[in-house]
């Protein structure tokens, strides 16, 4: 492999203010805001996809429907719903989260739950009722049942997490209404992730630096990956 790509691609890494904060900022953003979207995320799906799974009530459907049709619901337009519930003029504006690290976790919790249920849903449901019956002939209560088959899901559920942290990290268009791409006078970033310093960036002509920024967006979200990988390697070899 010829080495004149790296070596041209070098003082544009040492350009990048790794000393001076900025990147590192971005970064911690980035994970700061979708890290505890995700985790609220994961707290309120998981629950629901149990509810869901285990019980029949009145307009079941209908809640799965809406579950389901979040998946594709368009990002830019839960951005601006969040944008006016946390405006002075919204119900939330007197906590005043308009353009903070708040707002963009509100933001994406509402983008991460519909794909962490449905995924999480559909792992539940899919567990053998063969499974159910051997937990039920060997005396097993209610709760020894739900228990089994979660523990049959429980490579789904983690996929169903991933996915929700895939969408939450990878979000532009909310996160810029919400947050607004906002650094400090001394460059550290502020409301600034990964991907609207990219978008930044690219917008500005300097595409080798959007395309390094872009890598370390893509080591973070393949070392999550991975996690959840030996995770359920693991789970399998048990």
């Amino acid at each position: 492999m010829p080495l004149e790509p790296v070596a041209q691609l070098l003082p544009t890494i040492l350009d990048l203010p790794f000393r001076d904060g900025y990147v590192w900022s971005v970064m911690y953003v980035s994970l700061y805001v979708s890290l505890i979207a995700v985790t609220l995320s994961t707290l309120f799906s998981i629950p629901v996809a149990i509810v869901m799974g285990f019980t029949e009530f009145p307009g079941k459907q209908l809640v799965k429907s809406i579950i389901n049709t979040g998946m594709g619901f368009p990002s830019v337009v839960v951005g601006l719903v969040v944008l006016f519930a946390v405006s002075n003029q919204g119900p939330l504006g007197p906590l005043e989260l308009i353009f903070t690290k708040e707002a963009m976790i509100i933001s994406q919790f509402v983008l991460a739950t519909p794909p962490i249920a449905a995924i999480s849903l559909a792992a539940i449901t899919g567990v053998s009722d063969d499974v159910r019956a051997a937990a039920r002939v060997l005396g097993g209560t209610r709760i020894d049942v739900a228990l089994v088959v979660l523990k049959e899901a429980r490579y789904g559920i983690a996929t169903a997490i991933l996915a929700g942290f895939g969408r939450a990290i990878s979000e532009v268009g909310s996160v810029l209404i919400v947050g607004g791409n906002i650094t400090s006078a001394d460059g550290i970033s502020k409301t600034r992730t990964l991907t609207t310093a990219i978008q930044l960036e690219a917008r500005q002509g300097q595409y080798e630096t959007a395309m390094i920024l872009g890598a370390v967006l893509v080591v973070l979200v393949l070392t999550v990956n991975a996690i959840v990988v030996r995770f359920g390697d693991r789970g399998v070899q048990r």
